[in-house]
């Protein structure tokens, strides 16, 4: 059966870490809900407590926290072929610390958590795939606050355009200086002075 672009994305992903019959590929696609999200708008907001995992198909979104000045602190970009959603609230079902806005248009499949449950029941091999991307997920976690201790802005900033070529040019400056975790202002400063080199 021939599978949507949607759908062949989100199957190429979990088909790096296991291998799918084609009937559990059908089964997996029937659990997912597609969702659209446009431009400045909210997937999740903090105090909410996660309802799904989601993939990215198209688009970009931001996954952020707001400090008690109002300040947010981006800790994540999420584009085609990433998951994105607070692990923590989805298995706890306490509400979350995070905001997830769209930066673009964007369409995702999102996994319910009776559904995630109910796959795991039907096809076990899923759990070696989400405990594969969980650990994924914890090594970046733990990666990205090494750097944000051992790196200067600038050093953040040469990896974060190292690491992610296909985000650079899809994000504002602005929620990039977020990202790094400095103003727009310094950030400015910074691009110029690379661009220089």
């Amino acid at each position: 059966m021939e599978l949507k672009y949607s759908h062949k994305l989100i199957i190429d992903n979990v088909g790096r870490f296991i291998d799918l019959t084609e009937l559990e590929k059908q089964k997996y696609i029937s659990l997912l809900a597609e969702v659209k999200v446009k431009k400045k708008t909210f997937l999740m907001q903090a105090g909410e407590i996660t309802k799904y995992e989601y993939f990215i198909t198209k688009g970009c979104l931001k996954v952020y926290t707001l400090d008690e000045d109002g300040v947010p602190h981006i800790s994540m970009f999420a584009v085609e072929d990433y998951w994105t959603g607070d692990m923590a609230s989805f298995i706890t079902k306490e509400p979350s610390r995070y905001f997830i806005k769209a930066t673009e248009d964007s369409e995702l499949l999102g996994i319910s958590r009776a559904n995630y449950e109910l796959l795991f029941k039907e096809i076990p091999k899923f759990e070696k795939f989400y405990r594969i991307l969980y650990q994924r997920s914890l090594i970046n976690y733990i990666r990205r606050s090494n750097y944000g201790i051992s790196l200067t802005a600038e050093e953040r900033y040469i990896e974060f355009k190292r690491k992610y070529p296909n985000i650079i040019n899809r994000i504002t400056q602005k929620d990039l200086a977020a990202y790094i975790g400095i103003t727009p202002e310094f950030m400015s400063k910074i691009i110029s002075k690379v661009n220089r080199m």
